[in-house]
């Protein structure tokens, strides 16, 4: 059934969807993906992130879902972002932290069912050993940033502060008192050179004015 023009507006005046990954990624995986599904191809949400990581493989699942789908998503550390977290983290367009923000880096960590057998063992850890190099250095490529500074903070670990995130060029440091406009848009230029704001983000009766 089509939905209603009106319900499209009212829609689009809430602005995008707004998506909490909260502790452990393995135990909200479904409830996650569930969501991001309900961002259209292409369409805009926010994330907020305090999450110690969780399954290495929901969080390539969660970030494939981010760039298969084209997704514009702005990424927000409000407390931790670290482990399995960051690759989701990473592959948002827009990443915010605040000087607060932590961020925990390190080799990740890889398990497989119990009472495996001997040939099964063996491949575990080859298959292991290859994905770890692969996905430590998908990470550095969606950061934008040199392999070997990742590895540098993979191994053995690093603690990364918002600010020292910003510094390095991975994330834009909102201070904690400016909170309040850290998701505010940006002014655009016009053709006459005065600023001005994208019409989609005025206040309703403002854009009813134009």
């Amino acid at each position: 059934m089509a939905r209603a023009p009106q319900q499209e507006d009212d829609q689009q005046e809430e602005g995008p969807l707004e998506i909490a990954i909260v502790g452990d990624l393995t135990d909200h995986e479904s409830e996650l993906t569930d969501k991001l599904l309900g961002v259209e191809p292409g369409g805009s949400c926010t994330i907020y992130f305090d999450s110690p990581g969780g399954s290495p493989y929901c969080a390539m699942s969660l970030m494939t879902l981010i760039r298969l789908r084209r997704l514009d998503v702005t990424g927000v550390v409000t407390g931790e972002c670290s482990s399995a977290a960051l690759w989701p983290f990473a592959a948002c367009r827009r990443r915010i932290v605040t000087p607060f923000s932590v961020l925990l880096f390190h080799p990740m960590r890889w398990q497989s069912e119990e009472n495996v057998g001997l040939a099964e063992a063996a491949e575990w850890a080859r298959h292991f050993a290859s994905l770890e190099r692969d996905m430590d250095d998908l990470l550095a490529d969606l950061f934008k940033v040199p392999h070997e500074l990742m590895a540098k903070w993979i191994a053995p670990g690093k603690y990364v502060s918002g600010r020292e995130l910003a510094e390095a060029g991975l994330a834009e440091l909102v201070e904690f008192n400016n909170l309040d406009t850290a998701l505010v848009p940006p002014p655009v230029t016009c053709s006459n050179g005065s600023a001005a704001r994208l019409k989609a983000h005025l206040p309703a009766e403002a854009r009813k004015a134009n």
